[in-house]
């Protein structure tokens, strides 16, 4: 399985490592690699850089099994930028109604 990781920001840094050792726990005991890859997405990324959700980032994500995503959303950035930057595209770019 070709994973990308977006933990996202606060608590979803922890869900998401934490999913990990899970899967990476039961994998032996199925027939399924994991081959992951960390996409940072979230405050930290557009506090620093001013990006949301590039587009190579979008082309990467296409090429992916399953996305793991944590939770996005900071009291650093106003309410609305990342809902409507990375998790509403991502939703539209993806073909999914929810996360």
């Amino acid at each position: 399985m070709n994973l990308a990781l977006i933990p996202g920001d606060g608590i979803g840094t922890e869900v998401v490592a934490e999913a990990m050792k899970v899967l990476l726990a039961i994998a032996p005991l199925t027939d399924v690699t994991i081959e992951a890859t960390e996409y940072d997405l979230g405050a930290k990324r557009y506090n620093a850089t001013g990006e949301l959700l590039p587009e190579e980032v979008i082309a990467e994500l296409r090429t992916k099994d399953a996305i793991l995503l944590g939770a996005i959303g900071d009291p650093s950035v106003a309410p609305g930028i990342l809902e409507r930057g990375v998790l509403l595209p991502l939703r539209f770019v993806m073909d999914h109604h929810v996360n």
